[in-house]
């Protein structure tokens, strides 16, 4: 054994751990099955027979594309040098059955016999794991925090629209408690020339896409707070005559889709916008209608209402950072990517681009799991590429299965 699969598995022993289904001490001890009860599990109690067979066959099958020391030269094929027994086996036996399609490994694995899968499953994993990847510079650049990204690109914006998005400026609105999915659409609209404003076309026309999603979920971070603005008008009248408008703005104009909540804003900067609906200059159809069958006064009173509503944080949820959904990921893979479960597979020192496409199979159900579909659920392609190069530069450690007599 070497050395340091040796310290990890006295480690292991200290800490009454369970490995491979077997007890290792502690005081409620659970007797494991025997050796080889379970079929999957035949590989991690290989015999050194059993693995020197099992390199036959590597060098027969499985060198070709996966090196006989494991280590792949090819960017889509995966080391598996160190890998875990019981999931090698199981992996194969998947694409032996056709599980993944017609594929070169299902044609690779499609004629070997089931002894021979258990051997070469042993043999792999016997081997020393690949190294971990280098920094490169992809990695290097890692995504800084978005909300923290958010801003400083809405730096700028403090100066009409308040430090944290909370109007000081009569006519310029509160930018707080707006869905981002609202507040993107909105900055493009003066992109684009839908909302006339030639100050806000150039002031947002050099935002990327990035920096733009950024802001807006920035704001939508914040506490928010009503504008520190007048709004003169009945309020009572206001909320008779904004009756009508709940149905896509919400009670109290706090919205629970992505229409603009209206609660607290700016009462002067709700009366220009109505306006710009009544005239085209703003080309919004939906608005078009309602903008057209209220006049000065009842826009007055809606605005006032409005502004003097609470406004409420809208239900965004901030990313997690790469550290965190690996922190997700390592519940079922291990610390750092190292399973210590024979069935699970280790993805410590793996090859990033092999990861991201596995990842990304996963996500559009082309690989078959609900757990890993759900942990998936809602991650950005950046975000699999980060976990990918998280994984590819951690260390890879080797576990050691023995089996152990049952506690008496």
């Amino acid at each position: 054994m070497k050395p340091s699969a040796r310290i990890l598995f006295l480690t292991m022993l200290a800490l009454g751990m369970t490995v491979a289904g077997y007890s290792t001490g502690g005081s409620a001890q659970t007797p494991g099955p025997a050796a080889g009860s379970n079929a999957d599990l035949k590989a991690a109690y290989a015999t050194p027979q059993d693995i020197a067979e099992g390199k036959r066959v590597a060098e027969a099958s499985c060198a070709s594309c996966h090196g006989i020391d494991g280590i792949s030269k090819a960017k889509d094929t995966p080391h598996i040098a160190g890998q875990r027994p019981g999931y090698l086996y199981t992996e194969l036996r998947v694409y032996q059955s056709g599980g993944r399609g017609n594929t070169t490994m299902n044609n690779g694995v499609k004629f070997l016999s089931d002894d021979a899968l258990v051997k070469v499953s042993a043999y792999y994993a016997s081997l020393d794991s690949a190294p971990p990847a280098s920094l490169s510079a992809k990695a290097s650049a890692a995504r800084p925090d978005p909300v923290a990204a958010g801003k400083a690109a809405a730096a700028g914006c403090g100066g009409c629209h308040g430090e944290t998005g909370i109007s000081k400026v009569p006519g310029m609105p509160s930018l707080v408690g707006l869905d981002p999915k609202y507040f993107v659409a909105a900055v493009n609209a003066y992109k684009n020339n839908q909302r006339k404003h030639d100050m806000m076309k150039t002031l947002v026309s050099a935002l990327s896409e990035g920096e733009l999603n950024n802001i807006a979920l920035y704001y939508a971070m914040q506490k928010p707070a009503k504008a520190q603005t007048p709004a003169p008008g009945n309020q009572a009248l206001g909320k008779t005559a904004a009756a009508a408008c709940s149905g896509c703005h919400g009670e109290g104009g706090v919205s629970t889709g992505t229409a603009a909540s209206l609660a607290g804003q700016d009462a002067q900067y709700f009366a220009s916008a109505m306006k710009e609906y009544k005239s085209g200059s703003r080309t919004d159809q939906a608005m078009k209608a309602p903008a057209a069958s209220v006049d000065e006064t009842v826009v007055k009173n809606m605005a006032a209402y409005y502004a003097n509503q609470t406004p409420q944080p809208p239900k965004v949820r901030k990313p997690l950072t790469t550290a965190e959904m690996a922190q997700r990921c390592d519940r079922c893979h291990g610390v750092d990517g190292n399973s210590t479960d024979p069935r699970s597979p280790a993805i410590a020192a793996q090859r990033a681009e092999y990861l991201e496409k596995v990842l990304r199979a996963y996500r559009k159900g082309e690989r078959k799991s609900t757990a890993m579909a759900a942990m998936l659920d809602g991650l950005s392609d950046a975000d699999i590429e980060g976990l990918a190069s998280h994984y590819s530069r951690q260390k890879a450690r080797t576990v050691v299965y023995v089996s152990l007599p049952p506690a008496k």
